[in-house]
C-alpha cells in the first residue's frame, strides 16, 4: 500500500514539477491566462560595441619637487604653509645662515689679503725692472770700455755679475706677481663659493604652484639631502594607472580617454595617454600608463581615479532597461513564444549603456521581447504586436 501511495506521489505531483522546470522562467504556463494586451515587441538582434576595460588609477601632479637642503644649518623659518600658493623664486624655508655668513667673510677678507699682495709683487716687479734696465745699460757701457781697454776684466766681471743678477730678480718678481694672482683667483673662487653657499641658506620655489607638504619643523637640524618641502606646479595633472599585459596593445600613445574622478567631478575628463612603460612590472604582469589631464579647478593630486580604456569591439546583445523586469531577486524580460503568448524568461544582466542594458544570459538573437510591460502584465497574456 505505501509503494502505491509513493508511486501515485511520483506520477501526480513529482513529475509534473520536474516537467514544469524545463523552462527557464519561474510562473510558466503552458496555456494563455486569457487575457490579452497590446504592447510593442521588438526582435533580439545583436550590436558591435566598443569593449571597455575600467582602470583604477591615481590623479598626479605632472611636476612635483621635493626641496632639499644643500648645507648643514637648523631651520630658522618655514614661511609658507600647507596648500599655500607660491611663485617662482619664493622664499619658502629659511636655515641658520650664522656660519655660512662668517664662510663669507673669511673669504671676502682672505681675496683682500690676497690682492694686496698682488699689489705688492707687482710694485717688487716694477723695481726689479727698473733695477734690470739700469743694470743692463751699465753693462752695455761696461762692454764697449772692455772693447777699448778702459777697464779691467775683474771690473767687467763685477757688471755683468751684477747685470745677471738683476735679470734673475725681475724673472722672480714676475713670478711673484703671477702667484700673487693665481692667490686671488683662488680668494674670488672662494667668495663665489660662499656666496652660493650663503645663498644655499634660503630655499626659494623653482616655480609657480602650491605647497603641498612641510617634511620639516622650526628647530630642526638640516643636513646635506634632508627634504624641506614639497611643492607641485599647479595646472598640470595626470593619472597614473596600471593596465594588464593583455590590453596594452589595445592602446597608443595619443589615444583618448574617458576618465572619471568621482569624488571631485561629475562630468568625465577626455584625457590623452601621454606615457606609456615599456617594461612590465614583474610582480603585477602590468604596464604603467600616464595619462594626461585637461586643466580642471577641482582636481587635487593623490585622489582616486576611473579610467575607460577602449580595448576592442565586441557583439552584444543589449536591451532595453524598460524591457527587464524585477520580481524579487529575480531578473527577467517578458518573451513572445510563436503562439503570441508571452513568457516570463529569467536573464543575467551586465553592464547599463546609457538607456540599454547589456543581457549575459538567458536570451538569443531571434527572439522577441515585450519592451515595455504595462501593469500587471504577467506570464501568459497573449500579446498583440504593436510593431
Amino acid at each position: 500500500m505505501r509503494a502505491k501511495l509513493l508511486l501515485f506521489l511520483f506520477f501526480f505531483i513529482v513529475l509534473p514539477w520536474v516537467n514544469g522546470c524545463g523552462e527557464i522562467g519561474p510562473g510558466t504556463v503552458e496555456k494563455s491566462s486569457g487575457r490579452t494586451a497590446r504592447v510593442e515587441v521588438a526582435m533580439v538582434k545583436p550590436t558591435t560595441h566598443p569593449e571597455i576595460y575600467e582602470a583604477m588609477g591615481t590623479v598626479l601632479a605632472q611636476t612635483t619637487s621635493i626641496l632639499s637642503s644643500k648645507l648643514m644649518g637648523t631651520v630658522r623659518s618655514i614661511l609658507v604653509e600647507e596648500g599655500q600658493p607660491v611663485k617662482a623664486g619664493q622664499p619658502l624655508v629659511l636655515l641658520d645662515q650664522r656660519q655660512v655668513s662668517a664662510q663669507l667673510q673669511q673669504a671676502e677678507a682672505a681675496l683682500s689679503e690676497a690682492r694686496k699682495a698682488e699689489q705688492a709683487a707687482a710694485s717688487a716687479q716694477e723695481s726689479a725692472r727698473a733695477a734690470a734696465e739700469l743694470a743692463h745699460l751699465n753693462y752695455d757701457r761696461y762692454v764697449l770700455m772692455l772693447r777699448e781697454e778702459a777697464v779691467t776684466p775683474q771690473e767687467f766681471d763685477t757688471v755683468a755679475a751684477r747685470h745677471r743678477q738683476a735679470q734673475a730678480a725681475l724673472t722672480q718678481a714676475g713670478s711673484m706677481v703671477a702667484a700673487a694672482r693665481s692667490r686671488v683667483q683662488q680668494a674670488r673662487a672662494a667668495v663665489a663659493a660662499a656666496s652660493v653657499t650663503h645663498k644655499d641658506a634660503v630655499i626659494n620655489a623653482a616655480y609657480d604652484g602650491v605647497m603641498v607638504d612641510k617634511l620639516v619643523e622650526v628647530g630642526d637640524l638640516a643636513a646635506p639631502g634632508t627634504p624641506l618641502v614639497k611643492i607641485e606646479r599647479t595646472g598640470n595633472y595626470r593619472v597614473d594607472l596600471e593596465l594588464p599585459e593583455g590590453h596594452i596593445l589595445s592602446v597608443r600613445i595619443g589615444d583618448t580617454v574617458a576618465v572619471r574622478v568621482p569624488g571631485l567631478i561629475d562630468e568625465p575628463l577626455d584625457g590623452i595617454v601621454a606615457t606609456i612603460v615599456p617594461a612590465a612590472d614583474t610582480k603585477s604582469r602590468s604596464f604603467l600608463v600616464k595619462v594626461r589631464l585637461p586643466d580642471a579647478a577641482n582636481l587635487r593630486s593623490g585622489v582616486f581615479a576611473r579610467v575607460a580604456v577602449p580595448i576592442g569591439t565586441g557583439r552584444l546583445i543589449l536591451v532595453p532597461t524598460s524591457a527587464v523586469v524585477h520580481e524579487g531577486q529575480l531578473t527577467g524580460i517578458y518573451i513572445v513564444d510563436p503562439d503570441q503568448i508571452a513568457r516570463f524568461r529569467l536573464i543575467r544582466t551586465g553592464k547599463s549603456l546609457g538607456n540599454t542594458i547589456e543581457v549575459l544570459s538567458g536570451l538569443q538573437e531571434g527572439a522577441r521581447f515585450v519592451v515595455t510591460p504595462p501593469p500587471g502584465f504577467s506570464d501568459g497574456t497573449k500579446v498583440e504586436a504593436d510593431s
